[in-house]
């Protein structure tokens, strides 16, 4: 029997509580989820090729508890990687936000550092993960880059869904692939063209004006879609970056290890002095019923913040990521408990959602073929009749 996806409890929950805005700028359309105090810099995530602003839902629901302002974003309709940094900052600009704090996974880390090069003011930090600095290993893979914009919608889909690792896998590293799979169907086939021809469009990143000690590598050691040459040169590029390994995660670590993500990106806005404001977050309530925590500035209130006491001492990374685990994760632990309860949905079994995957695949697949047909064989004999029409034409033209 044909398996059907179910969206996880905690996502339901998400969705019931934090408003997705949409803005058009220009000709183009953002979608975003904007939560938590907006008196702090903003911590902004940008996705990957195959993904959407909700895929970061996880890390807006622990962070924006602990008092951090975090902003996801749909990468938008854009063509070119100038016509994205443009884009990119009028975006902010629309907003009202100027110092940011860039968060970026596979394609989204990509187009983060470049907006750090090209506007390096805005740009405060850097957190990178399974990500690379050029892209022309890609454009010579896929031998019909010159024809993305005009592929069509199934063809580009399954091209992306090819990408992500199948095989036996740990139940939270298959929900993850599930849900961004989940989330691929829901774009146009502009988005999803416009996103691959970013990666076959060669670009580079170039020198950053911003220090090393501001960015954070986070890489997978298991697998991911992104060659392992393509990080070591990440990594050769910012020698002096804190690095940020998981042992296990995949593509999607922020949806397969949400625990250990968000406590590096917490460690990481604290090191680069973003004081949180824990005072200013509204709980949700249980049944479901409150506004969203990103209006709490509303309320025109002053407040007199008292230090932290940890002071958020940089030095020594083995020590700073070994004391606040506990409670991050206890924390984080609890939120989710409390979102899975709340929502009472319950995601169907992992093996129907493979499945499904799986058929699309195949049925793709068909498709794919029958396009190459037309293509390939039926084209020349197309080609061939005008030629012979055209002959025609003008020994008729001799005659009259």
């Amino acid at each position: 029997m044909k398996g059907v996806y179910s969206a996880p409890g905690d996502y339901i929950h998400f969705k019931s509580q934090v408003p997705l805005h949409k803005i058009p700028i220009g000709t183009k359309q953002w979608r975003y989820y904007d939560f938590g105090p907006k008196v702090v810099p903003p911590l902004i995530c940008l996705p990957g090729t195959a993904g959407t602003a909700d895929v970061y839902y996880k890390q807006i629901m622990s962070l924006s508890m602990k008092g951090y302002r975090v902003i996801s974003v749909d990468i938008p309709c854009v063509w070119n990687h100038q016509e994205w940094i443009q884009s990119f900052e009028k975006f902010l600009d629309a907003i009202d936000v100027h110092h940011i704090h860039l968060y970026g996974t596979s394609l989204g880390g990509f187009l983060a550092q470049l907006f750090a090069q090209h506007r390096p003011r805005r740009v405060k930090s850097l957190i990178l993960s399974n990500t690379f600095l050029e892209t022309s290993s890609f454009s010579a893979a896929m031998r019909w880059a010159p024809i993305v914009g005009w592929a069509p919608s199934f063809l580009l889909k399954r091209y992306i869904l090819t990408g992500i690792h199948d095989g036996p896998q740990e139940p939270f590293i298959a929900d993850s692939v599930d849900f961004v799979v989940s989330q691929v169907e829901t774009l146009s086939r502009d988005d999803l063209a416009s996103r691959l021809a970013f990666t076959v469009d060669n670009a580079s990143v170039g020198p950053l004006l911003l220090s090393d000690s501001f960015i954070t590598i986070m890489d997978t050691n298991d697998y991911s879609s992104i060659p392992q040459e393509l990080k070591d040169q990440l990594g050769e590029r910012y020698p002096a970056a804190r690095r940020a390994y998981l042992k296990t995660g995949a593509d999607f670590p922020f949806l397969s290890r949400p625990d250990e993500v968000n406590l590096h990106l917490q460690l990481h806005l604290r090191r680069v002095g973003v004081e949180a404001k824990p005072d200013l977050v509204r709980t949700i309530p249980k049944d479901g019923s409150g506004g969203s925590p990103g209006k709490e500035n509303d309320e025109k209130k002053d407040h007199d913040d008292q230090p932290n006491g940890n002071g958020g001492n940089p030095e020594s990374t083995s020590k700073e990521s070994q004391s606040p685990p506990a409670p991050e994760s206890s924390e984080y632990h609890g939120l989710y408990d409390q979102l899975l309860s709340s929502a009472k949905v319950i995601s169907i079994g992992r093996q129907d959602s493979t499945l499904m995957k799986n058929q699309h695949i195949l049925a793709t697949g068909v498709l794919q073929v029958t396009w190459e047909f037309f293509i390939f064989s039926l084209l020349p004999i197309y080609v061939c009749s005008l030629y012979i029409t055209q002959n025609n034409v003008w020994k008729f033209r001799e005659l009259v």
